[in-house]
């Protein structure tokens, strides 16, 4: 799949266009654990030279997005049940807090919208793409948790995110899911009822009930 993004958008450097794009295929599931990424490969899709792209995989290996070996080969990780694990734990304690501060905020308009994207979830499913479904999933928890106004929180959720993103890729084709995500609904109802402990119950259940069956 080729990166439309262009390095010469003014006022963004090449590197940083490399390193966003990257960063969301990453993020959305588009390379499988263990795929290799060139310094050449990439240069060419961009019309780069080795240098923005050196920089921008160094942010994505700084991140953990990337892993590097001691032959110098760049490539997705391929996550142990450990690190699943850790990282199931990690999302279920920093986005059940961002559910919860997100709650006093959540109009009815905001709902309604969360609804939607719940839709394109289903949608998504339905057609068997993995990574539109991931796109969607992290579009509706996204959406919910801009409104705790808690960005260093919610960037340390999105740091999670891009760690998992080829490991979620490997789970949603491992389940075969034909119907959208339960909790969704779940978190829909509670958002209506202003119930906090049940928004908090169903994030966790959501956030980390796929990724442990996936390090079963």
């Amino acid at each position: 799949m080729l990166i439309t993004s262009r390095p010469d958008v003014p006022g963004t450097s090449a590197h940083d266009t490399v390193y966003r794009a990257l960063r969301s295929r990453i993020m959305h599931g588009e390379l499988e654990p263990g795929a290799a990424l060139t310094l050449r490969g990439i240069g060419k899709e961009f019309g780069v030279s080795m240098t923005p792209v050196r920089e921008a995989l160094r942010r994505l290996t700084a991140e953990g997005a990337l892993s590097l070996s001691a032959s110098g080969r760049v490539a997705t990780p391929e996550l142990s049940n450990d690190r699943i694990e850790e990282l199931a734990a990690l999302r279920a304690l920093i986005e059940t807090e961002l559910a919860s501060r997100a709650l006093p905020r959540a109009h009815m308009a905001l709902i309604e919208r969360l609804g939607t994207i719940n839709n394109v979830c289903s949608q998504a499913i339905a057609r068997k793409d993995a990574v539109g479904y991931i796109r969607a999933n992290l579009e509706f928890h996204r959406t919910l948790y801009l409104r705790a106004q808690a960005p260093a929180m919610l960037a340390m959720a999105e740091t999670v995110w891009l760690q998992l993103g080829p490991t979620m890729r490997s789970l949603y084709g491992r389940l075969r899911r034909t119907e959208g995500p339960v909790q969704h609904k779940m978190i829909l109802a509670a958002l209506r009822a202003g119930d906090e402990p049940g928004l908090r119950l169903a994030v966790r259940a959501d956030v980390t009930q796929g990724l442990r069956m996936l390090a079963g």
